[in-house]
């Protein structure tokens, strides 16, 4: 079956991840409608894939011949064409750039489940070739895990309100994918986070660096207990390119039972264990695009609906939350 889909927003990974991904399954995806705040590009998606361009995203959603929606950027629209793809019944395949405001997620998990469509929120980490290799290796040469780090290293905050809201909002779903990332590679949900930030020097209320703990167990009770630190610093200038890239730190380092790992994005993977070192680089492997739009693919087209990536998705922002209130309190936040 293939799915006739509509596109709001190109997004920044649009050339590296939506375009050659829709190009290369052809069988599974047609794109009908584009709509976009930038008229000259959605004009050029349209011509390439022989699309309509739209005035406004709910024309496309009255369309009958559209069975999903793909968001792939935010905008000055937020949450409303989430709602809107529920009240018209289409599918909903959202990019991991989309800010979810935490107030409106009890309200969009509501809708969503009433209008019983397929959800799924991308989350790309997940499914990079290294982190699918990382657990293979988990569950067979390496055991459990027993640490994790993360760390994600980004431009600093504009004067700009504009840019500055930008990267705030960048900031927040970087820290939601890590944790769901860590959430992922330990298997379980953590019982407690505990979190610090620097301030800017500027402003007291804002940061250029947070960390986070995440506790899986009671390291006092529990010798399978497992600890996540990630971090996330925007501390060097948007302008200082060259130094933003230098010598950048392993996207997620684990210490295992029998080993340990070291994943660089999206397909490098070097892991040591009593036998040395070992180093796979994974560029043959699936791209983390067809990866994550066959599995909304097989999401719509199945009998089994699927939105266990917005709950998913939702978990992680509870999770930052009571981060946040660590922050202020200076204590350790217990998670349901």
């Amino acid at each position: 079956m293939r799915l006739r889909v509509g596109l709001i927003g190109q997004g920044s990974d649009w050339t590296t991840r939506y375009q050659p991904a829709l190009r290369s399954l052809p069988d599974r995806f047609e794109v009908r409608a584009v709509y976009g705040s930038v008229s000259a590009l959605s004009d050029h998606v349209a011509r390439e894939f022989g699309a309509k361009r739209e005035d406004s995203f709910r024309n496309m959603m009255r369309r009958s011949d559209i069975d999903a929606i793909m968001i792939l950027e935010s905008d000055w629209y937020g949450m409303v064409p989430l709602l809107a793809a529920c009240e018209y019944n289409k599918a909903v395949y959202c990019s991991s750039s989309i800010n979810f405001d935490p107030e409106f997620a009890d309200q969009i998990r509501d809708r969503v489940e009433e209008s019983g469509i397929a959800f799924m929120v991308e989350l790309p980490r997940r499914f990079a070739p290294a982190t699918l290799r990382l657990k293979e290796l988990m569950a067979t040469r390496l055991g459990k895990p027993r640490l994790l780090f993360c760390h994600r290293r980004l431009p600093n905050e504009s004067f700009d309100s504009r840019e500055s809201k930008e990267a705030r909002q960048r900031s927040q779903y970087e820290l939601v994918e890590l944790i769901d990332w860590c959430r992922y590679l330990v298997g379980r949900n953590p019982n407690w986070v505990q979190a610090i930030r620097h301030p800017t020097r500027t402003e007291l209320n804002r940061s250029d660096y947070q960390i986070l703990s995440l506790g899986f167990g009671d390291p006092e009770k529990d010798l399978d207990a497992v600890l996540a630190q990630i971090s996330c610093g925007a501390y060097m200038p948007a302008g200082w390119q060259e130094a933003i890239a230098f010598r950048p730190p392993a996207a997620v380092q684990v210490c295992c039972e029998k080993g340990i790992a070291f994943i660089d994005l999206p397909s490098t993977l070097i892991w040591f264990d009593d036998a040395g070192r070992h180093q796979e680089v994974l560029d043959t492997e699936l791209p983390v695009g067809n990866q994550l739009l066959t599995q909304f693919h097989r999401a719509v087209t199945s009998f089994v609906r699927k939105t266990s990536d917005l709950e998913d998705t939702f978990r992680a922002l509870d999770i930052l939350r009571c981060a946040q209130r660590s922050m202020v309190t200076a204590e350790r936040q217990m998670l349901e």
